[in-house]
């Protein structure tokens, strides 16, 4: 069977208005790839070949006809388990089945369908997206593809999404981010992740954890298909090949990019500071102006975090008001700091809020002088599963895990993860950019930028061992 699907989005996308490929070639592609390697890298909770097949008969008759939908059409994708979805059970990592309204789509989902877009299924995820390690005690956690021997953590809490993309049954896959759910599972997973600025995207049919912060986003392959779904999912943009033609032409020689805080680049795991460092010596070295800039307004928002921040507090606001049965059902490493959040008064929580939002005011001057601020993506290598399904191991990894990702949502900012190395366990190290709120469009030009310098993950890093 021929590897259509190893092929960049853009090029695919052309081939199918051009009729040189059919979506139904594109998603049998896909399901032979998740019938060899699904049982064991257990991205999906839920998996939908019939109606994945039924979809692209679908875009296939619209292409014949001369119709064209979308720039998702015919495209293979896949979506997190806290999407709500028209026909599909939403469970949101939960052991029980959410009710009727959890599945009607929402815009995000809404836009797929329009554009004829081919969902195979839905990916597993951490129960109400209150975590970042992947572990769940009710469906265990995905197996993240660049470890062949230990069963490593995907990330989280979009978990199932990197894997989808790793086995390869799809092109682009929807998260969502609250404090790095998007770029956690991306970075350990050697694929790109983009979180949004806050309110840029609809969460309107996303299962909410913390709607002062929740941001639907997206993984991809490359920054160019990254670049690509995030044109097409944007309402200000619409069109991919416009979009790309555009900010494809940025050259990174001059692009000014900052080191970030001191305090985003210490206390890495082996490989992962020097991975990231030799990714920005390479940019510099072909014209890129590094620039040390302080944010150290990051340190403090994780300080909130590392409080109790908002999560848990408005997760609980949620179960209590529309899911009360599921108080008692939680997984013990979330059930504590979920029961334990109606300790925190109106007035502390409000003082969080505001703490946030002044040191929001403050970072955005941080960028007068840079186009993007880079760091390391996560300060830790993925651990193994074992080391965080209980209660204390899962505690100390997610704080780590956190660190470099939580401040970009605690302070409005918008953010991307690339893959530009490995680490000293041979497992993928992220570079993060970071940008002021609104700045997608230039980020995602920045990242591409690099990735022209740099390559693709594949070309810089490899692709992850799945089994022959």
């Amino acid at each position: 069977m021929s590897d259509h699907l190893s092929q960049p989005l853009l090029a695919l996308a052309r081939a199918l208005r051009e009729h040189r490929i059919r979506a139904q070639d594109l998603v049998e592609e896909a399901i032979a790839k998740h019938e060899r390697h699904g049982a064991r890298l257990n991205a999906y909770s839920l998996w939908t070949p019939a109606r994945a097949r039924k979809a692209a008969e679908a875009a296939d008759a619209a292409f014949a006809a001369g119709a064209v939908a979308g720039p998702l059409q015919g495209v293979p994708l896949s979506i997190k388990d806290l999407f709500a979805a028209e026909g599909l059970p939403t469970f949101a990592g939960s052991d029980r089945r959410l009710p009727p309204e959890w599945e009607v789509d929402g815009p995000v989902v809404a836009s797929l369908r329009r554009q004829l877009a081919i969902i195979m299924g839905k990916t597993h995820m951490v129960e109400f997206a209150f975590g970042g390690t992947g572990q769940n005690c009710h469906w265990d956690a995905p197996r993240n593809p660049w470890d062949a021997a230990t069963h490593r953590s995907p990330g989280g809490s979009s978990s199932g999404a990197g894997v989808s993309l790793g086995e390869g049954s799809a092109l682009l896959a929807l998260g969502s981010d609250t404090a790095g759910s998007v770029r956690i599972p991306a970075s350990m997973t050697g694929n790109v992740g983009v979180k949004v600025t806050l309110g840029r995207w609809s969460a309107l049919g996303v299962v909410p954890l913390s709607p002062t912060f929740d941001t639907p986003g997206l993984l991809a392959r490359t920054v160019e298909d990254a670049g690509f779904g995030f044109a097409a999912l944007d309402a200000t943009l619409a069109d991919p090949f416009r979009y790309l033609g555009r900010v494809g032409r940025l050259e990174i020689a001059g692009v000014r990019i900052g080191i970030g805080d001191p305090f985003l680049w210490e206390g890495c795991d082996p490989g992962i500071a020097e991975g990231a460092k030799a990714a920005i010596d390479a940019l510099a070295a072909k014209g890129a102006l590094v620039r040390t800039v302080g944010l150290p307004e990051a340190r403090a928002a994780y300080d909130i975090f590392l409080e109790g921040g908002f999560s848990a507090i408005e997760l609980r606001v949620f179960l209590d008001q529309e899911l009360p049965q599921w108080l008692g059902e939680l997984d013990p490493i979330m059930a504590q700091a979920v029961r334990g959040a109606e300790a925190l008064s109106a007035r502390d929580y409000l003082a969080r809020l505001q703490r946030t939002r002044r040191l929001a005011r403050i970072a955005a001057q941080r960028f007068a002088d840079v186009d993007v601020i880079a760091s390391p993506t996560l300060p830790v290598t993925p651990p193994p599963i074992s080391q965080v399904r209980e209660a204390e191991g899962h505690l100390s990894v997610n704080r780590r895990l956190v660190r470099n990702t939580v401040g970009v949502n605690y302070l409005g900012l918008c953010a991307i993860t690339m893959p530009v190395a490995r680490d000293g366990a041979g497992m993928p190290v992220g570079l993060q950019f970071i940008a002021l709120p609104g700045n997608e469009e230039r980020l995602i030009a920045v990242a591409l930028a690099a990735e022209h310098v740099l390559g693709t993950a594949a070309e810089r890093i490899g692709r992850p061992p799945l089994p022959a």
